[in-house]
C-alpha cells in the first residue's frame, strides 16, 4: 500500500519520471518491472520511492499493473509477448556468445557487445543479432572490411541474421557522439561479451549517460578477456605501419562512397528504412537522424499526455 497523500505529494517529480520511463517503452509495447522502471528513471532516486509512486499511479488509474509488469496500456498481450520474447532472446544470446568468440579472432577487433532489442532481453522470429564492435585505434576500416567480407559468406548458409555488425567505434574515439535519451538507453543496455578491459574504458568514456539515466550503472560482468591468437597477431604486425594507415583510409573512403550512392538512390533496407551511413575515421554506424528523431517525437508526445493526466489527477 502506498504512503498517505501528504507523504507522496513530495514525490510529484518522481511520479512524472515514472510515467516518462513507462512512456519511452510504451513506444515499443514493452512493459517494465518495478526494478526496470527504477533503472530507466531520468532522475536519481531510491528504489523504494519508485515503488511507492507506482502504487499511487496504479491506484489512480494512470498506470496498469499486469502481473509483475507495469504499463500505460491495459493490455495483457504485451506481457505474454514479452515473456515469449525473453525465451527467444535467451536462445539468441547463447548463439551470440558463440559468434562473438569467433568474431573477436579477426584482426584489430578489441571488444564485442550485443546491442538493439536483444540487449533488452527481447527477440522475436524476425530478430537479428546486432553487434556493437570496438576496434583498435586507426584500424576500424580494416577490421570492418574483413568482418563484412566474411558476412557475405554467411548469406550462402542463410546465417546472415546472426552477424549484423552495425555499429563500430575505435579505441581512441569511444565517446558516443549523439548524446540523448535514446543513445543513453542504447549505451547502458549493451551486453559486452568480449573485451572486458576495452568495455571498461568505453563505459568510462561515456559517463554522460548518467545525466539521462543516473540509476543505471554500466557493467561488463559477462565480457571475456580478448585473446590474440598467432594469426591475428601476425596480420596486425603486417599492417601496423604506414601501408596499414593508407589502406584503412582507402577502405573508409571506398565504403563512404558506396553508402552515399545508396542513399542518393533512395535504397531501403529490409525494414523499409533509407540506407544511410555515417563514416568517419573513428566510427561507422547507420545514420540515426530519422529513426532517433521519430522515436523522440513519439516519446515527447506521450510524456506530454501522461504529464497532463497526472496534473489533472492531482489538482
Amino acid at each position: 500500500m502506498y504512503k498517505p497523500h501528504s507523504y507522496i505529494a513530495d514525490f510529484s517529480g518522481i511520479k512524472t519520471q515514472v510515467l516518462s520511463a513507462l512512456a519511452y517503452y510504451d513506444i515499443f509495447n514493452f512493459p517494465l518491472t518495478k526494478d526496470e522502471v527504477f533503472l530507466f528513471m531520468t532522475v536519481r532516486c531510491k528504489l523504494e520511492q519508485v515503488h511507492y509512486c507506482l502504487e499511487y499511479l496504479v491506484d489512480h488509474g494512470l498506470v496498469y499493473q499486469l502481473g509483475n509488469y507495469y504499463a500505460l496500456k491495459n493490455d495483457s498481450y504485451m506481457v505474454s509477448r514479452r515473456e515469449v520474447g525473453a525465451k527467444k532472446a535467451q536462445e539468441l544470446l547463447s548463439i551470440a556468445e558463440k559468434v562473438s568468440r569467433f568474431l573477436v579472432k579477426f584482426p584489430y577487433v578489441r571488444g564485442i557487445a550485443v546491442s538493439g532489442s536483444l540487449s533488452k532481453k527481447y527477440a522475436d522470429d524476425q530478430s537479428d543479432i546486432d553487434f556493437f564492435i570496438i576496434t583498435a585505434a586507426n584500424r576500424l576500416w580494416i577490421a570492418r572490411s574483413l568482418l563484412h567480407l566474411f558476412k557475405k559468406l554467411t548469406f550462402l548458409f542463410n546465417k546472415q541474421h546472426y552477424f549484423c555488425m552495425n555499429y563500430f567505434v575505435d579505441e581512441a574515439r569511444t565517446e558516443i557522439v549523439e548524446q540523448n535519451l535514446f543513445t543513453a538507453t542504447e549505451t547502458v543496455t549493451l551486453i559486452p561479451l568480449q573485451g572486458d578491459v576495452t568495455f571498461n574504458r568505453f563505459f568510462n568514456a561515456n559517463t554522460w549517460t548518467r545525466s539521462y539515466l543516473p540509476n543505471h550503472l554500466m557493467r561488463v560482468a559477462y565480457a571475456e578477456p580478448v585473446k590474440r591468437g598467432w594469426l591475428k597477431r601476425l596480420t596486425e604486425t603486417i599492417f601496423n605501419n604506414p601501408i596499414g594507415n593508407a589502406l584503412d583510409n582507402w577502405l573508409m573512403n571506398l565504403t563512404a562512397r558506396s553508402w552515399n550512392k545508396k542513399t542518393a538512390q533512395g535504397r531501403l533496407n529490409q525494414r523499409g528504412v533509407l540506407m544511410s551511413m555515417m563514416a568517419t575515421k573513428g566510427y561507422a554506424k547507420p545514420n540515426p537522424v530519422n529513426f532517433q528523431s521519430r522515436i523522440m517525437t513519439f516519446y515527447n508526445e506521450k510524456v506530454a499526455r501522461v504529464t497532463k493526466d497526472l496534473e489533472q489527477n492531482i489538482f
